[in-house]
C-alpha cells in the first residue's frame, strides 16, 4: 500500500529557504543558468550553512519522535536532478529527516503542491509564494537577515510559531478597513462585529491542524509545539479575535494584544522558530532576532 500523506502535518521547503544560498543564487542571477549549474557540481561536496528556515526544520523533527510521525518535510526546488546533490549533502552533514523532493528544473512549483498534499510552503522566491498563495497553499516568503545567527547545532525541544492575526490567520476584511478608512472606522466595525467570526485567511486551514496536533499532548508546557498570535489589534477589537478563535476551536498558546507596539521584542522573548506576518515593515524588523516570513495577499485576478 502506497504511504499517504493526509494524516501528517506537510511542508515544502525551497532550497534558498533551508540552506544559505545567496552567494549562488548571485550566481545564477548575474551569470545564468549554465555557470550555476556548473559551480554547484563543482562545490556540491562544500556544506552549505543553515538558512532562515534551518531552525523550524529542525524543531519539526520533534514531532516524530517516540513512535510518532506526524510531518514530513519536502525539498521543493527549482534545482534538477544534476544540480542538488549538494543539497541533499547537506541535508545528510546535519542528519536532517529529509528524504523527499521535488526537482523541477526550472518549472514552477505551484502545480504540484496540491499534489504532495503541501500545508505549508516557505520559500525565498517571491514568485514561487505568490503562486502558491493564489492556489490557496499557506505560504511564505522568507526573509533572511544577516545579522540572525543560525546555530545548527542548538538543541530545539518545542516548535514555536508565531503568527500575525488578520491577512494571515484571518481575512484581510478588517485591514482593508483600517487602510482605507483609518483607525477609528476598523474599531467601530469590530465592535459591531464581535459576536461575527472573522473569515479564514492564508493560514487558518494550518492553524487548525496544528492545533489538532496539540490536542494529543495536553500538557501545554511539554507539549513539542507551541504557539502565538501577535497581532496589532488591542480593546477592544481583540473582542472578535477570541471569540472567532473560541469558534473555530482552536488553541493558541499565547497571545500579545500590541495596539501598534513593536512586535520584534515579543517575538524574541517568544523565540519563534518563525513568525509570519503580512506586512514587509514587521518582518523586516522581525527578521533581526527571529526567522520571519512574509505572507503575500492573494491575487484578485487569479
Amino acid at each position: 500500500m502506497a504511504l499517504t500523506l493526509n494524516d501528517k502535518l506537510v511542508v515544502g521547503i525551497s532550497s534558498r529557504a533551508l540552506f544559505d544560498l545567496e552567494e549562488e543564487n548571485q550566481i545564477f542571477e548575474t551569470q545564468g543558468l549554465e555557470e550555476y549549474s556548473k559551480y554547484q557540481i563543482e562545490n556540491e561536496h562544500k556544506i552549505l550553512k543553515p538558512g532562515t528556515a534551518f531552525p523550524l526544520v529542525k524543531a519539526l523533527h520533534n514531532l516524530n519522535k517516540d513512535g510518532n510521525y506526524l510531518t514530513e518535510i519536502i525539498i521543493m526546488s527549482k534545482n534538477s536532478a544534476d544540480t542538488s546533490l549538494r543539497i541533499f549533502n547537506s541535508i545528510e552533514h546535519y542528519g536532517l529527516d529529509i528524504s523527499r523532493a521535488a526537482l523541477v528544473g526550472g518549472n514552477p512549483i505551484a502545480p504540484y503542491l496540491n499534489a504532495f498534499k503541501t500545508d505549508l510552503f516557505l520559500s525565498a522566491d517571491e514568485k514561487d509564494v505568490q503562486e502558491a498563495i493564489n492556489a490557496n497553499i499557506a505560504a511564505g516568503l522568507i526573509c533572511s537577515h544577516s545579522n540572525l545567527p543560525i546555530d545548527p547545532d542548538k538543541t530545539i525541544d518545542q516548535i514555536r510559531i508565531a503568527f500575525d492575526g488578520d491577512a494571515v490567520i484571518f481575512s484581510d476584511e478588517s485591514e482593508r478597513i483600517y487602510q482605507a478608512e483609518g483607525l477609528e472606522a476598523f474599531s467601530a466595525h469590530e465592535q459591531a462585529n464581535a459576536q461575527n467570526p472573522l473569515p479564514e485567511g492564508p493560514f487558518a486551514k494550518l492553524l487548525k491542524l496544528i492545533s489538532m496536533i496539540q490536542t494529543g499532548f495536553p500538557d501545554k508546557e511539554t507539549a513539542p509545539i507551541r504557539t502565538a498570535l501577535v497581532t496589532a489589534r488591542s480593546a477592544p477589537a481583540h473582542e472578535r479575535v477570541v471569540r472567532t478563535l473560541r469558534a473555530w476551536n482552536v488553541r493558541i498558546d499565547e497571545a500579545f494584544f500590541l495596539g501598534g507596539i513593536e512586535k520584534s521584542e515579543i517575538l524574541k522573548a517568544f523565540d519563534a522558530n518563525i513568525f509570519f506576518d503580512d506586512q514587509q515593515v514587521h518582518t523586516d524588523r522581525a527578521s533581526k532576532f527571529v526567522p520571519s516570513a512574509r505572507v503575500p495577499y492573494k491575487n484578485s485576478e487569479e
